[in-house]
Parts: structure tokens; sequence; C-alpha cells
């Protein structure tokens, strides 16, 4: 890596971590904040987070090829402004419909935001250097999610609605720190590994249809939604059903395992990383499957009823903990094979369509709720099925992927030895007298 990529990077992860921060002050607080605050019923809280899963269906589709054509710092830049107005005017309003086009613009700013961060990130980075890069960003969101998260709920107050603009308002100008820093980075490009780059050259560049001709790739965007939705959409919608309907968690309990979870996340993320980047990519993501299904038979041991409350609480607690190791190991391992896939000039387009595919996971997400409701053990059993067929699509996966994608620790390896076989052949060579 060199000065210039090493400067940007950390520019870009300091950026990344303090809209982190800012997006931590709102996130909790959100479907409070609009049925209750602003008196608009829990209905009206549903909406507005359906708004944020519908613009980002519509925005993510066209923002991989402005990125592959126009470069990602613009569209950083725009997408960040775009958010940081729709958290303001989300912060001031009062009426459905001016909270519903706020969340449209909030929402689609924030994910229009996630392929394009993560493209200066593959610029900013090698094939070598990227998964270690991937996993501070990872970390240093949670992080900075955690630490926003926790100021915020010092200041929020139900009866202030002034306090909920307040923190709307600090998340607005954590998006405007973001583009100012982008502004400032200057940007190099990495080359992307030898081996994803097209054999016809007509192939190069961006398009829907190419894409979804690469074989790996399309293996690789239902390995993410099953991944997505199995974990990510479950958090806040199918396992909290199942953990206070079955299992008889509390409120306060629910809160306790979502710490947890950012906790395993904060402490394992760099521990695991030294496991994780010496080993094939493929076999890392099957063994989390197998991590989430020993998450999901816990989580049905809390449902049981067959021990105390404080099991049934801390087997909960548990399961979140153990989702925590899994997205651990998950983040330098899915996001640098998406870029370590993608052909010369299609980056954009690649992370765009990952990031589509994970949205739409999240959109989805909420259907387990009337299962982990009301047939709570049948809800465990599709997704230990879930988990067990994650492990099962990485070990496909990892047929279509080249020596190198799946484990980048060889290209290390090959640059070690390169200058100690250069000098093997320097020593064999006779000299002339």
């Amino acid at each position: 890596m060199t000065r210039v990529m090493g400067a940007a990077m950390r520019r870009i992860q300091a950026g990344n971590a303090l809209t982190a921060f800012g997006i931590g002050f709102t996130v909790p607080f959100l479907y409070i904040y609009v049925a209750q605050v602003r008196g608009l019923g829990s209905m009206a809280a549903t909406s507005a987070f359906v708004a944020f899963a519908v613009s980002a269906l519509i925005a993510l589709p066209f923002t991989g090829r402005v990125i592959d054509r126009r470069g990602p710092v613009p569209v950083v830049i725009g997408a960040a402004v775009a958010a940081s107005v729709g958290a303001l005017s989300l912060g001031l309003s009062t009426g459905i419909v001016p909270i519903l086009l706020s969340a449209l613009a909030l929402g689609a700013g924030q994910a229009v935001m996630q392929p394009a961060l993560a493209t200066m990130i593959v610029w900013c980075s090698t094939p070598a250097t990227r998964t270690r890069a991937f996993a501070l960003q990872f970390f240093m969101q949670n992080l900075g999610l955690g630490i926003g998260g926790l100021i915020g709920g010092q200041i929020v107050d139900e009866s202030r609605p002034g306090s909920f603009t307040l923190l709307f308002g600090i998340e607005a100008v954590m998006f405007l720190v973001l583009a100012g820093v982008i502004l400032t980075v200057r940007m190099p490009h990495a080359p992307a590994i030898t081996d994803a780059l097209p054999k016809d050259p007509a192939q190069a560049g961006g398009g829907w249809k190419r894409m979804l001709e690469h074989r790996a790739m399309v293996k690789l965007l239902v390995l993410g939604f099953v991944i997505f939705f199995a974990c990510y959409g479950q958090f806040e919608s199918g396992l909290a059903a199942f953990g206070t309907e079955a299992a008889r968690i509390s409120p306060s309990t629910l809160g306790f395992a979502l710490a947890a979870n950012t906790g395993a996340i904060v402490l394992a993320q760099f521990v695991v990383l030294k496991l994780v980047e010496r080993r094939r990519r493929s076999r890392v993501i099957a063994l989390v499957g197998l991590i989430w299904t020993a998450a999901w038979l816990i989580a049905g041991f809390s449902g049981l009823g067959h021990g105390s409350a404080v099991m049934a609480a801390a087997a909960f607690i548990t399961t979140y903990g153990l989702f925590g190791i899994g997205e651990a190991m998950l983040s330098p391992t899915l996001a640098p094979l998406v870029a370590d896939l993608a052909p010369e000039g299609s980056v954009g387009q690649y992370n765009s369509a990952f990031a589509l595919v994970k949205q739409m996971a999240l959109a989805l997400g909420p259907l387990g709720v009337p299962l982990g409701a009301g047939l709570p053990m049948l809800y465990v059993a599709v997704f230990v099925a879930v988990s067990l067929g994650i492990s099962w699509l990485a070990l496909r996966l990892g047929r279509q992927l080249s020596a190198v994608q799946d484990r980048p620790a060889l290209l290390k390896a090959q640059a070690s030895a390169a200058p100690a076989a250069v000098a093997v052949r320097a020593a064999a060579e006779p000299v002339a007298v």
C-alpha cells in the first residue's frame, strides 16, 4: 500500500466512523419518535421503515453505473448531502407526509453511500490488504453506532420533542462532516486481481446482464441474500418477536442482547481477523453458518420454557453474541470478495448489486415476525435449516473461485517468495571474470 493510499484510507475510515456515530443517535429511537413523540401511531412508524427500504431499492440499481462512470467521490458527497437534508427535515417534521418524504431522502442517501464507500476502500487497498481494510470499517461502524446510541439515550426525552430534533440535527451534521472529509481525499486506483478480469475485453465494464452471466457473482448474491435474511433481517423483527413472545424476554433484556451483539463484534473483530485472513473465504463463510446454527438452537432452548427466566435470558443474550462473532468473521470476507470478483471498471456495479441484495433481505426480514410470535419452534427450525444452507452454499461458491480469490493470503506468500527466487537465480549465475 502506497503513502497516498494509506492517507486516503485513514480519511475514509474516519469519515465512515463519524457517520456511524451520527446514525447511532437516531436508529434506536426512530420508532418511538414517529409513533409516540409525534403521536402518529405504530402504522406511521412502520411506514417510515418501509420508506427507508423502498428508497434503497429504487436508488441502488442505478448507483453502480454512476460510481463506475463518475467515480465514488461525487457519489458519496451527493448521498451525504441528501441524507443530511433528510435527517434534519425528519427531526422537524410533525405530519405523516413530511416524515415519509424525509425518510425517503435519508434512506436513499444512506443506501447509496454504502457501495460508494466500499468502492473507495477497494481503490485505496490492494487485494492483499483489502481483508483488513474492510474489517476495520466494520469495527469502526459498530463502535460509532454503539457510542452514538449510548450518548443519544442520555439526551433523548419523550416529553421533549426538541430532544429528538437535536438528535436528528447531530446526525445531519455528521453526514456533512463525511462529505467534507471525502472532499479532501486524493483517490488512487488499485488494480484488481488478475484472475477476476474477464477473458473477453468486450465484457469489461458495467451492465446488469453481464454481471448476471458471472456465475461466481450470482452465487455470491444468492449467498448474501440468505445471510442477510437469516441474521440482520431477524434482529429487530422476527427474533425480537420470538424473544418477547416465546421466551418471555423483557425489553431491557432485549437491549442487553443487542449490546452483547455489538460488544462481541468490537471485542472479537481483530482476534477473528488473524484467524480469517489466512484461510479460504468460502470455508470461513461455511463456518459462520455452523456458528449461527448453534445460535438458533440456543435461541430455541430459551423459548422452550424448561429453565428459569434467568437461563432463558442468558441463552437469548448468548444467541445475539454468537451472531456478532459470525458478523465479525463475515466483515473481512464478503465485501473484499465482491471487490475481487469484479472486473476492471465494474467495482461500483458489483458493490451496488450486493448492497441491493442486502436491502431486499432486510425488507423481507419482518416476514419472520408472525412465525416467530405464533409458531416459535417452527421459526427456529426454519432458520436452523437456513443457517445450514449458508454452509452448503458457501462450499459450492468455493468451487467457482480462483485460488487467489478464495485465499488472498497467497498473494502475500507469492510476493515474499519472489525476492528469494530472484536471489537464488542471481547466486546461481556464473560471475564474469
